[in-house]
């Protein structure tokens, strides 16, 4: 049985339709690739350039950041946010350093209190400390430093962590309604090496995108050192 003409030209028009949904499936795909790799690379260049800012303009606090403490004892990591924060606090930047972080199961102490011991150690007078004795990853401890703050009439605060952590913690607490700006430390394990600095922007880059996109925060696991 010969096939009619009109059957050979639906079959054509099939054919050829399909072809098309083809070739635009592969730009949409291709075209969403390009925009992702531009959103990646283009968030990964403000985390490097935000790191490199030092800004040491008076605030009405010091706000240091939480990292692991062992019975007390700041680790490496959270020793240099703290020896920052106190060189700041003897620059005259405020008269009132935060300390915040809470603790893990088992732990003896807080992080926030950790600190705060770490700090009077080195002279700083206790009534110039605030510990904010809660928050379990970086949103949860910049929401209940902005609570703090706000509850004692305090606007604007200069946050102390890694130079790679700046951007996020930044952008959380001008979230928080905090008039925030970075100066963070220049020694410990997050600056040591190249392979630390290239997982401190990767990971902040993969973290701050997560939490722009659900609000949620991202805090992933630190392989630099302790």
């Amino acid at each position: 049985m010969r096939t009619r003409p009109d059957s050979r030209a639906d079959s054509g028009r099939s054919r050829g339709i399909g072809a098309a949904i083809v070739r635009w499936g592969g730009r949409l795909i291709g075209g969403a690739l390009v925009v992702g790799l531009v959103l990646l690379g283009g968030t990964a260049v403000r985390v490097w350039q935000v790191a490199r800012i030092e800004d040491y303009t008076p605030a009405d606090a010091i706000v240091v950041l939480g990292a692991a403490q062992y019975s007390g004892t700041p680790s490496s990591v959270f020793e240099a946010r703290l020896y920052q924060a106190e060189k700041l606090y003897e620059q005259g930047v405020s008269d009132l350093v935060i300390t915040v972080g809470g603790k893990q199961d088992g732990d003896l102490y807080t992080e926030a209190a950790s600190g705060k011991m770490y700090l009077m150690e080195a002279g700083i007078p206790e009534d110039s400390i605030l510990a904010v004795e809660t928050g379990s990853d970086t949103l949860r401890s910049v929401e209940a430093v902005a609570a703090a703050m706000h509850d004692r009439g305090l606007g604007s605060a200069v946050l102390v962590s890694d130079p790679w952590h700046s951007l996020r913690t930044r952008t959380m607490a001008r979230d928080a309604g905090i008039d925030a700006w970075t100066a963070p430390t220049r020694t410990g394990p997050a600056v040591y090496t190249r392979e630390s600095q290239a997982h401190g922007i990767t990971r902040e880059t993969a973290a701050l995108l997560w939490y722009q996109l659900t609000h949620f925060s991202a805090d992933f696991s630190y392989t630099a050192g302790q």
